[in-house]
């Protein structure tokens, strides 16, 4: 009965969240069903597991949420984000349309800027060049998700996003774990999406396929519709709610002055990680007040925050004239981090309520027996749960709540560096999350605009395909030469 209740559990879970229901709801709703059926106290489990858990989440992580959509939300009003999108498209756009959304959307997002806060800025941009070129308009989705939600999401040496900074508390990594297999994953991922939407668009091209009728309205629509937001809360660290708020400035802000703050990101977070954080002296931390820790446990996570909050800084110093309304400014960013952050939150309380039920242990002897080693099992958890949750964040969270001390011992007894282990569980959660429930998939589509059967089959080919070769690669490199 403990297995069927932690399977009917899961299923109302995904089930409801698909249909638009509140994860904030669902969660410990899904999470007491389990437990009834394993026949475990309700009570107990749902403040001294869930709510425990969810709030040791959001003491670890809501720092990196709030950061990251206050910088989001400044990129945005201040025209940054707008500017270096017309700085790809003029430099790239006549030439290589396809490849200036790609790493416009790629630049901003391994700068720190959210996920929606780019959809909302690039899609107008990509509409643009996409007619000029005679492209598709089908194909743009592809190209964004491919720019913005695969490689810099990731792999990517330090990208900030929340998925490359859940693992860190639990192997006690930093951001750039593994550098060398995360670009070599990263180049398997951009150069096989480019090579798929460029065979894409060569085939629409001798079909005599043009750019089709735009869908006027559609961003509007899609950032005022409350069931694409209860789906994008759980799979970014962005309330699109709150791009509305805020005052956006007229013109965009200089290209130079748009992109220090996406250098600002990278360079503190690597000289926080690898040069300022060990050499401190932070014996304090194994004080009871400090929570009785170590410094791996935490670095990560300070040096994200640093580097957010140094992009912050420089955002405001760099733009002060096109923020006029910056008290609003900020508030929306604020209030933009609370949703995603509390619904990651009530993922992870839901894991730690089916880990702690005694049927659990036959899912995980099922996962550790997996053939291959702790690297393929690992990878396998993470795909399964964040294809079933619809967000990597939220399917990752919930595969180290429940495995996470088990693949360290396993890393341990095994000899696998953790910094391995890392990577192949952030581009593991990064796959398979981009199913049609996928929050951020059912968010781009209805900004540009378009259907599942209009485009999602590129999305799963630059998306899913490109990131399970890049896994493949990862892991079959790291069982060869071990992490680098």
């Amino acid at each position: 009965m403990g297995l069927l209740g932690l399977l009917v559990g899961l299923g109302l879970l995904v089930l409801f969240a698909f249909r638009g229901w509140s994860v904030l709801l669902l969660a410990p709703f899904a999470a007491l069903v389990a437990a009834l059926f394993g026949g475990e106290p309700l009570l107990a489990n749902l403040t001294q597991v869930f709510m425990v858990n969810a709030a040791g989440f959001l003491a670890q992580f809501f720092p990196i949420f709030l950061l990251g959509a206050v910088f989001g939300k400044l990129m945005d009003d201040s025209g940054a984000v707008t500017s270096v999108a017309g700085f790809m498209a003029e430099r790239l756009g006549e030439r290589r349309v396809i490849l200036a959304v790609v790493l416009a959307g790629a630049l901003v997002t391994y700068g720190g800027v959210s996920l929606f806060v780019a959809f909302f800025v690039i899609v107008p941009m990509a509409r643009s060049l996409f007619r000029a070129a005679s492209i598709p308009r089908r194909l743009i989705p592809a190209a964004i998700v491919l720019g913005t939600s695969t490689f810099t999401m990731s792999a990517l040496p330090g990208t900030p996003s929340i998925q490359n900074a859940i693992p860190m508390p639990f192997f006690g990594t930093t951001p750039f774990a593994a550098p060398g297999l995360g670009i070599i994953a990263s180049l398997i991922m951009l150069g096989a999406g480019l090579w798929w939407l460029h065979r894409a668009e060569a085939a629409a091209r001798r079909a005599g396929e043009g750019y089709g009728d735009d869908a006027d309205g559609a961003i509007e629509q899609a950032a005022a519709d409350e069931l694409v937001r209860e789906r994008a809360t759980t799979a970014r660290e962005f309330d699109p709610a709150e791009l509305q708020h805020g005052h956006r400035s007229d013109r965009p802000s200089p290209v130079l002055n748009a992109i220090a703050p996406l250098v600002v990101v990278v360079t503190v977070n690597l000289v926080m990680s690898l040069v300022v954080l060990p050499r401190l002296d932070v014996s304090y931390l194994a004080e009871q007040r400090f929570g009785d820790t170590t410094l791996a446990a935490v670095a990560g996570v300070w040096s994200v925050a640093v580097a957010l909050a140094a992009a912050i800084a420089t955002t405001i110093a760099l733009n002060w004239a096109r923020l006029p309304a910056l008290r609003r400014t900020m508030d929306a960013g604020a209030n933009a981090s609370v949703l995603p952050a509390f619904s990651v939150a009530s993922l992870v309380g839901f894991g730690a309520v089916v880990a702690a039920l005694p049927a659990f242990t036959i899912v995980r002897d099922w996962v550790l027996a997996i053939q291959g080693g702790p690297l393929v099992s690992l990878a396998v958890a993470t795909n399964i749960l964040a294809a079933l949750t619809g967000s990597a964040s939220g399917g990752l969270t919930i595969a180290l709540e429940a495995l996470g001390p088990t693949y360290v011992e396993l890393a341990a007894r095994t000899g696998i560096d953790l910094a391995l282990m890392h990577r192949v569980a952030v581009i593991g959660a990064g796959t398979l999350d981009i199913l049609p429930h996928n929050g951020a998939v059912v968010s781009l589509l209805a900004i540009c605009g378009l259907t599942h059967r209009d485009s999602y089959f590129d999305i799963v080919m630059v998306g899913i395909v490109t990131s399970l070769l890049a896994l493949v690669a990862v892991i079959a490199l790291g069982n060869a030469l071990g992490s680098f």
